[in-house]
């Protein structure tokens, strides 16, 4: 191992790790980087480490090695002690040794790695201390949260046979368990059999806590889950999976997404839940309507205020389907709601609404679902009252709420994009528009199928949705929206079957008739009129 091997102290009685060389040699070429931070837990006198040191640090790198020493009280902990730190020495390669138990010192390097100046975390991880099953698992529990993303972490002893494999005294237990707790999130590279269980990590690093008395933290020190939430049917399935699919690609750390389910297929269901399977740190949640509920009665537009009892939490991110995610949504769910129910940016085509007062659109809303249950029988009854408002859901949560909701950037809620945004208003000079530059997050208010007159009206530019029949033409972001459709959605290629331009000509067609039928009605109430004079 070395230019001089006997200037190395072993003693040749105690060489458990010789004969691991040729595997850990395949294990060292798959490290994603030149120049590897590596971890041991349980030294030795040192083989394992001076051997990673000259073979996996020849480029550079680092090693920190992990072991109590007996704390140094004894003379065989002091002893052992000064022969590892003379053996890792000869390398001439950096290291640090840490003479404490694998706990408080992991403890140590999770509270270091939260500094701002912290280097990144270990890409290579050997976990050789207690063979105690419950100090196994929390061993590789910690050192998990310590791993960047494809470190190697290789388990030793798991086919020990000094205890039975079942028992608590076998390392298996505790490596099993950490393995079922982590499923999903690593390759096993090691064969059945093998005496040692090896694993690639696929997940992004996670501490998991911030520590007392530190004035910086580091930015992934803490992930609170992200709830999102949708309420939707088949029919806006597709869209909903282009919103999913922004928000999961933007967004660090763990995302439940939470779907009401208002009328959704099978086919629709697992549609959905293989876009959310692409992402590692997400997982999808079919919620079901009550049995007696408002979409019954009132009709599927209400399905949000159904999702504010469905929905298992106590804060969640609403959004509409018709939505396109462009930035990180964590920002948006930390906004302190600063005891408010909700916080929602202005409505940009009604930004005073009818009273005169703010406003808000319902598709972007941070909810506080605690403080919004505290109204949940008025709102039943202001829903039922006001079922026929304009604005169905949007005016009721408004009235409601009125002056009780904290406002967000229009970033967050991009409305009227190319079409009424830009339209001179008293009410809309009185907005921030510049915020709608650049979005976050991009609304695509309209119909799916406008109408002749919206189409034919050139302050209007096709006030729809990108999949509807007239396409959107005038929305900056239209073209977005079907390249992130196309990129991870399953319906990809959607718009180029022959079925849909069946049905988007049957939408023009209908629209059409429509048109001509209100057209003529209006020909004749004026020639009625005419008549009667």
């Amino acid at each position: 191992m070395s230019s001089d091997p006997a200037s190395y102290q072993w003693t040749s009685e105690q060489d458990w790790f010789s004969h691991n060389i040729p595997e850990w040699s395949q294990w060292i070429s798959l490290l994603k980087t030149s120049v590897p931070r590596l971890l041991e837990i349980g030294t030795c006198e040192g083989r394992s480490a001076v051997w990673l040191l000259e073979n996996a640090c020849q480029s550079g790198g680092d090693l920190t090695c992990i072991d109590h020493f007996d704390l140094l009280t004894t003379e065989a902990g002091r002893e052992r002690y000064e022969k590892v730190l003379h053996n890792l020495a000869l390398t001439g390669k950096p290291f640090r040794l840490m003479d404490d138990f694998s706990v408080p010192a992991l403890y140590t390097l999770l509270d270091e790695s939260l500094s701002p100046t912290a280097p990144a975390g270990f890409d290579f991880l050997y976990i050789d201390g207690s063979h105690e099953a419950d100090d196994t698992c929390l061993d590789g529990e910690l050192a998990w949260r310590l791993a960047e993303k494809g470190a190697i972490v290789i388990f030793d002893d798991y086919n020990w046979s000094v205890q039975p494999a079942d028992g608590p005294h076998h390392p298996r237990r505790g490596i099993d368990t950490f393995m079922t707790l982590h499923a999903g999130e690593f390759e096993r590279l090691s064969s059945h059999g093998s005496y040692q269980m090896v694993l690639r990590k696929t997940v992004e690093r996670r501490i998991g806590f911030l520590s007392k008395g530190r004035q910086q933290q580091s930015a992934r020190a803490i992930e609170y889950e992200v709830n999102l939430a949708y309420a939707i049917d088949s029919e806006y399935a597709m869209p909903a999976a282009v919103s999913i699919v922004g928000a999961l690609e933007h967004t660090v750390g763990r995302v439940t997404v939470y779907i009401l389910d208002c009328g959704l297929s099978n086919e629709d269901q697992q549609r959905l839940e293989s876009v959310v399977g692409e992402f590692e740190r997400a997982t999808i949640v079919f919620l079901a309507l009550p049995e007696s509920n408002l979409t019954a009665d009132l009709g599927k537009q209400w399905g949000k205020i159904e999702l504010i009892s469905a929905i298992p939490v106590e804060r969640a991110l609403y959004l509409d389907a018709d939505t396109l995610v462009r930035a990180d949504l964590r920002e948006l769910w930390n906004v302190d709601l600063n005891k408010y129910p909700m916080a929602a940016a202005p409505d940009v085509g009604f930004p005073q609404g009818e009273r005169g007062e703010d406003y808000f659109n319902a598709g972007v809303i941070l909810f506080d679902l605690t403080l919004v249950r505290r109204s949940m029988n008025e709102l039943l009854v202001e829903c039922r009252m006001g079922k026929d408002l304009p604005f169905a859901d949007q005016d009721v949560l408004n009235n409601l709420f009125r002056g009780h909701w904290r406002a967000l950037s229009l970033s967050w809620n991009a409305q009227g994009l190319g079409t009424y945004a830009t339209a001179e208003s008293e009410q809309r000079n009185k907005l921030r528009l510049d915020e709608l530059k650049n979005p976050s997050i991009v609304h695509f208010t309209g119909p799916v199928d406008p109408s002749v007159a919206q189409v034919l009206n050139p302050w209007v530019a096709y006030v729809a949705k990108p999949w509807g029949f007239a396409g959107a033409p005038g929305h900056p972001y239209a073209s977005e929206w079907w390249q992130t459709l196309e990129r991870r959605t399953p319906w990809k290629g959607w718009r180029n079957l022959g079925t849909t331009s069946l049905q988007w000509k049957a939408s023009e067609e209908k629209r059409i008739e429509e048109a001509v039928a209100t057209f003529r009605a209006q020909i004749a109430k004026e020639q009625a009129s005419m008549l009667s004079m």
